[in-house]
């Protein structure tokens, strides 16, 4: 793959997200080493794994960053010594980090690998941005709150040092991430990885005297949610970015599924692609924008990217927009639990212990002149529904199930169901790409 001069960088919360967001054409991915990243919780990654993916990353021509941006304490110094000597022989292209010391560790042990520094350490200003270039840094995640006049500012006075700014996803309450609502309100931390979201909760007033007397603050009948802020969405002004100096377009949601992040991805790379001098290219971009808009979301912002955002940046009525679709199933080729990170590694050994695999593509089967496409379920698939493939590189493609049939047995089923990682053969009218995802409209 030909290295773009535009990196579209994509979130890899598990090793199943990071080959969806490779495949569907990031330039490059951030995953989150053990116990290091921000966000813990629902990192799916152990070392093994990581170096998997790195060595997956780097077989498919891509780059990844590995998260190591907690604000450490001195008990986190031996584990990250340990993981980072772990890694040593299979480096990646750089690492995320907003803690001086974490810093000092990484160029101690790892000296060849690059350092990016966090948007935790919410560099807002050109001296600060120069700072940090002297001391070694090659890029800067900026802090969400700059706008695209200071960005242009930055990259005028430091114009050797790379760029990378959020263009979509969750935006916190908090400045640059800095938050301590969770370690008051449940106990644990924003700031060690372990953020449990309370900014999105709903809330309502207590009088003092009156411990018992909730009173909703409210908007209407559903509440309001005074902290919630809406996501952000930048896919219109990425040309504005673009000369501003800004090099890598970064998105958000780690926590994310395989379905949010696959239509993401591929609407991003999209847009990146288009060229400057498209006639057509508003028209496109408001096409993509509109694919976009059939996810949930907080209804979009673009933040602070034109001045201040105030509260105009907040989604106070309700937690999230109502689902339009429901994510079914993605096209898959292996039984594995952790079909994933097996999928690059049993690509020639399935073929060779089913002989009935069509060689022309992963996960389809001939068997009596049917075709059938093999799919991962994850919610409710009933023969006779008209789905959805949002594939990785051609156009989405609509067509009806005309029956499913149990991975083993190939024995027909009236309907199929997520979880326990269930496998099905479905037949269709068309042929999905490998990787696709499978998606269906929701009936109301």
């Amino acid at each position: 793959m030909k290295e773009n001069k535009f990196e579209l960088l994509a979130p890899a919360g598990s090793f199943e997200k990071l080959v969806c967001a490779v495949e569907f054409g990031a330039d490059a991915v951030y995953a989150g080493l053990p116990d290091f990243s921000l966000r813990a919780r629902i990192n799916k990654f152990d070392q093994e794994q990581m170096i998997e993916a790195i060595n997956y990353v780097h077989t498919r021509n891509r780059k990844i960053y590995i998260t190591t941006n907690i604000f450490a304490h001195n008990y986190h110094f031996d584990i990250l010594q340990k993981h980072l000597k772990v890694l040593k022989k299979n480096p990646p292209d750089a690492f995320i980090a907003s803690d001086i010391g974490v810093i000092q560790i990484i160029k101690k042990i790892m000296p060849g690998v690059d350092i990016h520094l966090s948007t935790q350490a919410n560099t807002t200003n050109w001296q600060t941005a120069k700072f940090w270039y002297e001391q070694g840094v090659k890029r800067i995640v900026l802090a969400r709150e700059l706008t695209l006049e200071e960005i242009k500012e930055i990259h005028l006075k430091v114009p050797k040092l790379e760029l990378e700014y959020f263009v979509h996803g969750a935006m916190c309450m908090a400045y640059s991430g800095r938050c301590l609502l969770s370690s008051w309100v449940v106990g644990r931390s924003s700031n060690l990885g372990d953020c449990a979201q309370n900014c999105r909760w709903e809330y309502s007033l207590v009088e003092k005297n009156r411990s018992n007397d909730y009173i909703p603050v409210e908007q209407d009948g559903n509440g309001t949610y005074l902290l919630n802020s809406k996501d952000l969405c930048l896919i219109e002004y990425l040309d504005e970015l673009k000369d501003a100096g800004i090099t890598s377009f970064k998105i958000e949601g780690r926590a994310k599924s395989v379905y949010y992040l696959s239509q993401i991805v591929k609407s991003y790379r999209q847009a990146l692609d288009i060229k400057t001098g498209d006639s057509e290219k508003k028209k496109k971009i408001q096409k993509i924008k509109k694919e976009i808009g059939k996810l949930v979301s907080r209804t979009y912002t673009t933040g602070f990217l034109f001045g201040e955002c105030k509260f105009k940046g907040q989604e106070t009525k309700f937690s999230h927009t109502e689902e339009e679709y429901m994510f079914v199933g993605e096209v898959s080729k292996v039984k594995s639990k952790n079909h994933a990170l097996e999928r690059h590694r049993m690509l020639k050994d399935e073929s060779k212990k089913n002989p009935t695999l069509n060689k022309g593509g992963v996960g389809v089967v001939k068997k009596l002149g049917i075709s059938l496409v093999k799919i991962r379920v994850h919610n409710s698939l009933l023969a006779g529904d008209r789905v959805e493939f949002i594939q990785p590189n051609n156009d989405n493609i609509f067509c009806k199930i005309k029956n499913i049939y149990d991975d083993k047995t190939l024995e027909k089923l009236k309907s199929a169901h997520g979880g326990q990682d269930r496998m099905v053969y479905i037949e269709v009218s068309k042929m999905p790409e490998v990787f696709s995802v499978m998606r269906k409209k929701i009936k109301k």
